[in-house]
């Protein structure tokens, strides 16, 4: 009896060192560094007022000026309220992780029973001393299952800073064209009421009249989509930064910025996305806790039951003789039906899938990263070409047209088809630069991390074929 006392504090000794505790900031720190290498910006999970009024006090100071790209991105998040709920689910993990890295809490029964002079008590702690044994395992699970949260939360992150930036260009982008077609339109008119003129004086047939109000009145209908198209846009970046009331008047930048001069060079994007995609990182923890899982499941085999309980009983006659007994219950499963080989099993081929998916993401990932640098590449040049090239020709042939106009070479019409193919290029030019920063957002997101949410649609399957023996 006193042997197995003191196994049993020695075992419970070492199962309280090994136990966790709550980090000072709920697993933000993990976060903070992963995504401040790829945004460069700020992550806090508001648990306080003081961190609110923090917050509020530093959006109302980006929204005071032109909203930039980057700007955008820090006021989502700090205001996205989605993102807040992924850093207390965090919180929440770690709260799990903390619990499953606990030993088991003794029970302690007390009995009496009394009747015709006699009476009889009997005192009983009882312990999982299984539970005990398995402690270090279980909490190595919980800690990798925690560090899994954390990437999830930093692979949140990554993912809204993306769709903010792609929601930043799509809205300027948009609002440029309108501007554009603002500018066309007004053009339009004014030919339409030229040549409505001319047709009055026959100098003009029906024909042609009829081609220019068509100009202007296409011209009306797409500055009316797009003026629709710009307002969507907008909205979308105000939802994803979770603004609403006196915040949605912010202001953005007229245009585009301008092309890098130079592209970014690549030659080991397959290697870099391999070793800094987050969910190839929560794939690879999920992994190691379901090898961890197999192990369990391999010890705890043929026993899955094994409690210790120490008894002390008092029996009183009526003679009022007091009769003291001490002893120990033990309880332990025999395996007759079930020898552990299914648990064994089910935990092995959740380790081959978990294997399996991995490997097949961590292909898909060279793919993307591949795709993406070929896509972002092929849109600088792109965009690069109609910058150096068709707008600068662009810009010569109406320069030219003006001069020819001016000394009645060419009638106004031939003025007015060269400012419609002129109209053409420049929001050919506006959609290249648009995809350009969309490309390079696509790049970031290929290498980084916080692509769409089939990005980690594999990782999630994964996470969530526990092994038997996790539970």
């Amino acid at each position: 009896m006193q042997g197995i006392g003191r196994l049993a504090a020695l075992v419970a000794a070492t199962a309280l060192a090994g136990c966790a505790s709550f980090s000072p900031d709920g697993g933000m720190s993990v976060v903070a560094d992963i995504t401040g290498r790829t945004t460069a910006k700020e992550v806090a999970s508001v648990r306080t007022g003081d961190d609110a009024a923090r917050m509020r006090e530093a959006t109302r100071k980006l929204l005071a000026r032109p909203l930039s790209a980057d700007a955008a991105v820090q006021v989502a998040l700090f205001n996205n309220k989605g993102l807040q709920a992924a850093f207390h689910q965090l919180a929440l993990s770690e709260a799990d992780a903390v619990e499953a890295s606990l030993p088991p809490n003794p029970t302690f029964s007390l009995m009496r029973i009394s009747g015709d002079g006699a009476f009889e008590a009997e005192r009983q702690v009882a312990g999982d001393i299984l539970a005990l044994a398995t402690l270090p395992l279980r909490s190595e699970i919980a800690r990798e299952r925690f560090h899994q949260a954390q990437l999830r939360a930093a692979l949140a992150t990554l993912r809204l800073a993306a769709e903010v930036r792609r929601a930043h260009v799509r809205v300027v982008a948009a609002n440029e064209l309108v501007a554009l077609l603002v500018e066309a339109q007004s053009a339009a008119e004014a030919t339409a009421k030229l040549a409505a003129k001319l047709g009055e004086t026959g100098a003009l047939n029906r024909l042609d009249q009829a081609r220019e109000q068509v100009f202007y009145a296409e011209t009306t209908a797409e500055l009316a989509t797009a003026r629709r198209a710009a307002g969507s846009a907008r909205e979308r970046l105000i939802r994803l930064m979770g603004l609403w009331g006196d915040d949605l008047d912010f202001r953005l930048p007229g245009k585009l910025p301008a092309l890098p001069r130079r592209p970014l060079t690549e030659p080991f994007v397959e290697r870099d996305a391999v070793a800094h995609r987050i969910d190839l990182q929560i794939a690879r923890l999920e992994l190691t806790a379901l090898a961890t899982s197999l192990q369990l499941s391999e010890a705890t085999r043929f026993v899955t039951l094994l409690d210790l309980a120490g008894l002390e009983r008092k029996t009183g006659e009526p003679d009022g003789r007091v009769i003291r007994e001490r002893g120990y219950d033990l309880q332990f499963q025999i395996p007759i039906f079930d020898g552990g080989e299914v648990r064994v099993r089910q935990a092995a081929e959740t380790y081959n899938i978990a294997f399996n998916r991995l490997t097949e993401r961590a292909v898909t990932v060279r793919s993307e990263a591949r795709d993406a640098y070929r896509s972002y590449r092929a849109a600088y040049d792109i965009a690069g070409h109609y910058a150096r090239e068709v707008l600068p020709l662009r810009q010569i042939i109406s320069e030219e047209m003006q001069l020819r106009y001016s000394s009645m070479q060419v009638d106004i019409f031939a003025l007015l088809l060269e400012a419609r193919q002129r109209l053409a290029s420049r929001r050919a030019a506006i959609d290249a630069v648009r995809d350009f920063f969309l490309a390079e957002a696509e790049l970031s997101a290929a290498v980084n991390g916080g692509g769409g949410a089939a990005a980690e649609t594999t990782a999630q399957q994964t996470a969530s074929a526990v092994a038997p023996g996790d539970h």
